[in-house]
């Protein structure tokens, strides 16, 4: 499956999903404009792998470019 980042997210809820997210982390989005639609982002979870959860999860977060290319380096 070809991944394409659409930019990056601040977790600032968890709720019932303490295993998969961690508060006050930064997470990868995926583009899914399918997900968007139902008020839910794709993100890089805890697992290394993409899952949908709610949009109201996050915070959208834009990071200077030399560390969004140190935070790219090591997913």
């Amino acid at each position: 499956m070809n991944k394409r980042a659409n930019g990056f997210v601040l977790c600032i809820r968890n709720e019932g999903y303490k295993v998969s997210l961690e508060l006050r982390k930064i997470y990868q989005v995926i583009s899914d404009t399918s997900a968007e639609r139902h008020h839910l982002l794709k993100v890089i979870d805890e697992s290394g792998e993409d899952y949908l959860y709610p949009r109201d999860f996050f915070l959208p977060i834009e990071l200077p470019k030399p560390l969004e290319k140190a935070v790219l380096a090591v997913v």
